[in-house]
């Protein structure tokens, strides 16, 4: 018999569809949206998403918004640093 290929984790759902860039692509995405992350509040690795762009900490019960498949973006990230460069300048 022939030897058959190895699935894709989290995309077998998708069978041989869409091609494997893309299978791959959405297995990366899912694997980092569905793992635990840092709480911004109480800091332990307890956040999990509720919905798209809404985050909760399953410790502290802190809920905020952020990107759709991370709590933290770049684009937020890099807001964060101008703003404590501002604040800090000013004082």
């Amino acid at each position: 018999m022939a030897k058959r290929t190895k699935k894709s984790k989290m995309t077998a759902r998708f069978g041989s569809r869409y091609g494997v860039k893309i299978r791959h692509k959405v297995r990366e995405i899912e694997e980092k949206q569905r793992q635990w992350h840092v709480c911004p509040r109480c800091g332990k690795k307890k956040v999990r998403r509720v919905s798209t762009a809404i985050w909760q900490c399953r410790s502290c019960g802190a809920k905020f918004a952020g990107g759709a498949y991370l709590p933290t973006t770049t684009a937020g990230k890099e807001v964060e640093k101008s703003i404590k460069s501002i604040l800090g300048a000013g004082t």
